[in-house]
């Protein structure tokens, strides 16, 4: 099992400016590792990637790399929309020191299967690193389907799949016909299903708020195979899960639930704008909520 645990895509803390506050990106990452997550996202779409410059992308790695020191897996997202950024960045990323990579389909072009699946193996030729795909074609506008699956499979690279289309049909898919992809969970409002079919990595925004009560989730229904109380611990989870999934404020609102927890969030890049006052009571709302009902279930056995 190459993947196990919980994966964060960690967030970017900025200033008003717009610039990184390094400062507060270090404690962000320290948070993480002190919460016993498996493994640490740099670059991801959490990470606001697509709002930053090749410089800029390419120093988060190597800070990362430095500020991680070997404590936990540095796992580097090396999606862009050009093929010869794509692939300067995964060599950035490889030579910081990432230890595995998140790697999508390019936005917007539209490869076909055949055409994607040549474009990861370019990139695992120039890494020869574990990757994670990431399927989440409401973004990239392509599905990972069979014939890419079939394609990519040659490498033995290809170590697991992050699954983001919310297409309940490919959990099935992807646990009875590419076992030798390990499924991880990528969709926040389904992780109980990818649970009961094997998964065990999740690859968590919700982390980002609430890093020790996520690894406590997944410990209790992958290592404890308590599905009731893991049950009642989605149930809890759902207001904010629907909230990221379905409110359209992804990001603001992974951001502005660290605010609420007592984290670094800063302000988003555009064209993103920050939440409402409507939208953040809405969350004002669901976070404590969240802290107190879930810690009473997590800690009714321990």
């Amino acid at each position: 099992m190459r993947f196990e645990g919980i994966y964060t895509p960690i967030i970017t803390p900025f200033n008003e400016d717009g610039s990184i506050d390094w400062d507060l990106y270090a404690d962000v990452i320290e948070w993480q590792i002190e919460n016993g997550v498996a493994g640490i996202v740099v670059g991801g779409s959490t990470g606001e990637f697509y709002a930053m410059s090749k410089e800029e992308r390419i120093e988060q790695f190597k800070f990362a790399a430095r500020q991680i020191n070997g404590r936990t897996e540095f796992m580097a997202g090396v999606n862009d929309i050009r093929v010869d950024e794509c692939l300067a960045i995964t060599a950035a990323a490889r030579d910081a020191g990432a230890q595995s990579l998140l790697v999508a389909a390019p936005p917007y072009s539209l490869p076909s299967e055949s055409e994607l699946a040549a474009h990861v193996l370019k990139i695992d030729q120039v890494a020869n690193l574990p990757i994670m795909l990431y399927n989440y074609p409401g973004r990239t506008g392509v599905e990972m389907g069979e014939a890419f699956l079939s394609g990519v499979s040659q490498s033995k690279n290809i170590a697991g799949i992050k699954e983001s289309s919310g297409d309940i049909n490919r959990l099935h898919l992807l646990s009875r016909e590419y076992s030798n992809i390990e499924l991880v969970a990528g969709a926040e409002d389904q992780v109980l299903e990818f649970f009961a079919w094997g998964a065990k990595a999740w690859v968590c925004a919700t982390a980002n708020m609430f890093p020790s009560e996520c690894v406590k989730f997944l410990n209790i229904v992958v290592k404890d195979n308590d599905f009731d109380r893991g049950r009642r611990i989605m149930s809890a989870f759902l207001p904010l899960m629907h909230v990221l999934e379905q409110g359209g404020t992804f990001l603001q609102c992974v951001k502005y639930g660290c605010e609420l927890q007592g984290r670094p969030g800063g302000i988003v890049r555009p064209p993103l704008r920050p939440l409402n006052k409507e939208q953040m009571r809405e969350m004002d709302e669901i976070i404590p909520h969240i802290r107190t009902t879930v810690n009473a279930i997590i800690n009714e056995k321990e």
